[in-house]
């Protein structure tokens, strides 16, 4: 695979789906050459007649370090939601937040209307046990309004010491009155892959997000399926669902593991180094296998860039709702003083050359999730089995496996009931199957 090397995305438990490279002094010099920089010099006067006035009659004396600080940081919030100031905290966050832990609630969240959106609450943490839901909006932290509030701020205000408590109040579609959540700080450590058997021969794996060593967890995961089994592996779903991304480099092993060659994924900005092309080298370690990929609008970033590589390849039918739409590129370009500047500077590009940026990917087959009820009257049903005297039909006893049931004590939900649309996915799964799909 042709690539670079870029940080993982994590920063104070806000997930930047970004490649962040950083650009050394001569690209950063060829930035200053491009057309049309020359300096405003009105522009800058009028800046400078602004702080001038600003320094004088201000109600409260203000520093100048404060003044530039919150100027360069206006410049950048009125780009687009993704690109930052970073203070030498927060850059030094970004570059070793690396290994899926970190502290806070274990939310997902971008800025909406001023408001902060919930992308997803990642799998087993404080903010899914707590109820949290993909879509919900939050308006308060504590008593503090969170109009207004730079996202930063408000990311910062959820972190806090591991059993410290902090209410969210949201606003969540369907429901009348804002809900008040309280959710319990705590260390997060996010295991990024999941697997199982579905039904002997259909795997199931989830992906909850992509950190640097989620493809090799990913391919043990497989391994050890196969291992565990005695009936070969007929199909897989692959679950991108609320999957909020993370490690460009991680999205791209994935893809590389079932794609027996082919582009990737692309980039291209304004900056000649910041056009890459991203390719899989040959071999599928499904040997063709059927596979269906599981999205929504919690699913961004490095899993847009998963579901869009497979489906122009058409290795996979994508099932679900239209992802979340995150195909910009973040570059940090490092300041003096431990500052940095992250600047969205390319957009992603699916190999069929569509941008995911504020359209995200949309599914082959349109699958709304929903929670479904058997009807009463279906235990009533009268076969030809139930009359009296029937003839036996001389075959051998069938064998019917009974669906999945939920192993936690008490609860004896089927998969539909469980999770409609993975049974969906089953489903499809066990057809492509059946009129041979794939190699065994």
């Amino acid at each position: 695979m042709k690539n670079t090397a870029p940080f993982p995305l994590r920063r104070r438990g806000l997930a930047f789906g970004v490649m962040l490279t950083c650009l050394s002094g001569a690209a950063i010099a060829d930035m200053a050459k491009t057309p049309n920089s020359g300096l405003p010099l009105d522009e800058i006067r009028t800046f400078v007649d602004v702080f001038d006035r600003i320094k004088k009659a201000y109600v409260e004396p203000v520093d100048d370090k404060t003044l530039i600080d919150n100027a360069i940081k206006g410049m950048l919030t009125e780009l687009d939601p993704h690109s930052a100031y970073l203070e030498p905290e927060d850059f030094k966050d970004l570059q070793i937040n690396t290994s899926g832990e970190f502290g806070g609630l274990g939310i997902e969240v971008s800025m909406e209307d001023g408001y902060i959106k919930v992308v997803t609450a990642i799998d087993d943490t404080p903010a899914q046990t707590a109820g949290i839901l993909p879509g919900d909006i939050i308006i308060k932290l504590d008593d503090a309004q969170v109009k207004g509030m730079a996202l930063e701020d408000a990311v910062n205000m959820m972190r806090g010491k591991p059993g410290s408590k902090i209410a969210l109040t949201i606003v969540r579609e369907g429901v009348s009155q804002p809900l008040v959540i309280n959710v319990t700080r705590a260390v997060i450590q996010v295991k990024s892959v999941k697997g199982e058997w579905l039904e002997p021969g259909f795997a199931y794996l989830r992906l909850s997000q992509f950190q640097v060593h989620t493809a090799q967890d990913m391919l043990k995961k497989i391994d050890e399926l196969k291992k565990s089994s005695k009936t070969p592996m007929n199909g897989l779903v692959l679950d991108l669902r609320n999957n909020p991304g993370g490690v460009l480099q991680s999205a791209v092993e994935i893809c590389d593991a079932f794609l027996n060659k082919g582009l990737v994924v692309y980039t291209q900005g304004r900056l000649p180094n910041s056009e890459l092309r991203f390719n899989a080298e040959d071999g599928d370690v499904l040997n063709g296998l059927p596979m269906v990929v599981l999205i929504n609008g919690g699913s961004a970033s490095a899993s847009e860039i998963v579901a869009g590589a497979l489906q122009d390849h058409h290795r996979a039918v994508l099932m679900g709702t239209t992802s979340f739409g995150k195909g910009s590129v973040q570059t940090v370009l490092p300041l003096s003083n431990d500052r940095a500047l992250k600047l969205t500077t390319a957009r992603y590009y699916t190999p069929s050359g569509r941008s995911i940026q504020a359209q995200g990917i949309v599914p082959d087959i349109e699958i709304e999730a929903a929670k479904i009820t058997k009807l009463e009257s279906a235990g009533d049903e009268f076969h030809e089995a139930d009359l009296k005297g029937h003839l036996a039909n001389g075959n051998k006893a069938p064998k019917n496996p009974a669906l999945p049931t939920d192993k936690t004590p008490g609860e004896q939900k089927t998969l539909p009931e469980k999770d409609y649309q993975l049974f969906q996915a089953l489903s499809l799964l066990k057809g492509m199957k059946i009129i041979g799909g794939g190699k065994s």
